[in-house]
């Protein structure tokens, strides 16, 4: 019983939003899902140009 107890408090943690992560979403590149390091555009696109 406190098995189950414990299970469902883990599972109502795992759903909360914890601050900052609207932030990291950001950071990953819309189009190939890569992280992106600095202000700089990600290197799928800079590889259009060539």
């Amino acid at each position: 019983m406190l098995f189950l107890i414990a299970m469902g408090v883990m599972a109502m943690f795992g759903k909360l939003r914890y601050p900052g992560q609207k932030k990291l979403a950001q950071v990953k590149c819309p189009k190939c899902g890569r992280f992106r390091i600095g202000k700089g555009p990600c290197t799928c696109e800079k590889d259009k140009g060539k």
